[in-house]
């Protein structure tokens, strides 16, 4: 797969494009030192970069994760070929600014590209924040965040009434809330999306396990279960980037492989969901 077949998505606030399959780091991400817990990493952040993938989203949540991008992106010397996502994750002014400069140390950057709400904590005192080191040019971009469709609400009242770059959610073949209102909501309003969550937590594999993929899958050129996933959720036209997180660089190139070739179309993406919803 080469550069020019990855697909692309545009970020409505600004124009620019970015790859449509990103990079989580939740769990993933998280170790130690050691040469033998880095080096599967620094091998999937070669790979990533090598198949034309861009955007890495982290947050001070993810214990050493962000860290350990920053460590092994200075290594590679890849920086500059990331579109970089961190999130500030604590309450008020000062304790904010502190963990943002934080992140910035530890990617090794004077810069980020996204900067977002962690699950909406006190979020009307960051976004302020966010807004005055946007414009001071510390970070390209300024979103929310959320993992559950508990917060919906919190999230489309947000969206109505405040102007962010992202908005950042779960959404998937085991998790559909998001189809509802906020992906219209965020297409409306022109907010990028990025999906978290595109496996639910691993429940998508466990449900389809030991079941072979479907001869009809290869229509839309899915070889693994984790493609046909990834591409469920791409093919709908809210959706900016998917993060899928992983450590292992065969789960990574299957993953950005699900950004190439043909996508499902209507039809074909409510015979997923039956498919799916087959073996809850």
């Amino acid at each position: 797969m080469t550069h020019d077949e990855v697909l692309t998505r545009t970020i409505p606030s600004s124009g620019e494009t970015i790859p449509a399959l990103g990079l989580g780091t939740w769990r993933a991400f998280d170790v130690g030192r050691s040469a033998a817990e880095r080096q599967p990493l620094r091998e999937v952040l070669q790979r990533f970069v090598a198949l034309g993938g861009r955007v890495i989203d982290s947050s001070p949540m993810y214990g050493a994760a962000e860290g350990v991008v920053g460590d092994l992106a200075a290594e590679l010397g890849i920086r500059d070929s990331l579109f970089l996502a961190t999130k500030v994750w604590t309450s008020g002014r000062d304790a904010g600014i502190a963990q943002m400069e934080r992140s910035l140390k530890l990617f090794r950057t004077s810069r980020l590209d996204l900067l977002q709400i962690h699950n909406l904590l006190d979020w009307s005192t960051h976004l302020r924040t966010l807004r005055e080191w946007k414009e001071a040019g510390r970070v390209r971009y300024v979103g929310v965040t959320h993992y559950t469709s508990s917060a919906y609400g919190e999230l489309e009242r947000l969206l109505r009434g405040e102007t962010v770059d992202f908005v950042q959610l779960n959404y998937s073949l085991g998790e559909r809330d998001a189809e509802r209102r906020l992906l219209p909501l965020a297409r409306d309003r022109g907010v990028a999306v990025l999906v978290n969550r595109p496996f639910a937590d691993g429940d998508l594999f466990r449900r389809m396990r030991g079941q072979s993929l479907p001869a009809w899958a290869a229509e839309v050129d899915c070889e693994s279960w984790g493609q046909l996933f990834v591409k469920w959720i791409l093919a709908h036209p809210a959706v900016t980037c998917v993060i899928p997180g992983t450590s292992q660089p065969q789960h990574l190139v299957d993953n950005v492989k699900a950004g190439a070739g043909r996508f499902p179309d209507a039809k074909t993406r409510d015979r997923m969901v039956a498919l799916v919803a087959g073996h809850a």
